[in-house]
């Protein structure tokens, strides 16, 4: 799949929308999708990430968050997937910022959604990129 330009979507990122979609979305994307999102939600609030860094979180939250998906996310199963496919993609390209703190506090996040069971499926974040 080729990403797309997600960059185009940084002025729909907004905390507020942001946790909405969360929330809306989450257990149908599941804990890999929503632990992914939440890292690089608390890795944009850190001091020790670039400007560049932050550029490319905040496009592929935007694009998280934005109606205007390759996939709409209406469409069952597959609707998420390009999401997912944007969210590993900047994840895999600032993981050097993403401190075991980040981890552990999304974990932790993860966990008030998410049984035990369901948090495992977080645990291998990059085992099986859409």
């Amino acid at each position: 799949m080729e990403l797309p330009d997600f960059m185009n979507h940084a002025g729909y990122f907004s905390t507020a929308d942001f946790l909405e979609k969360i929330s809306r979305v989450g257990k149908r994307a599941g804990a890999k999708f929503v632990y992914a999102a939440l890292i690089l939600y608390y890795t944009l609030q850190s001091d020790r990430v670039s400007t560049k860094d932050k550029a490319l979180i905040i496009g592929a939250l935007g694009y998280m968050i934005s109606p205007l998906d390759i996939l709409p996310d209406a469409y069952p199963i597959v609707g998420l997937s390009d999401d997912m496919a944007v969210l590993l993609f900047v994840l895999r390209k600032v993981w050097i910022n993403v401190d075991p703190e980040i981890q552990q506090k999304a974990h932790d996040r993860l966990s008030t959604w998410f049984d035990e069971d369901e948090q495992q499926e977080a645990d291998n974040l990059f085992d099986d990129e859409e």
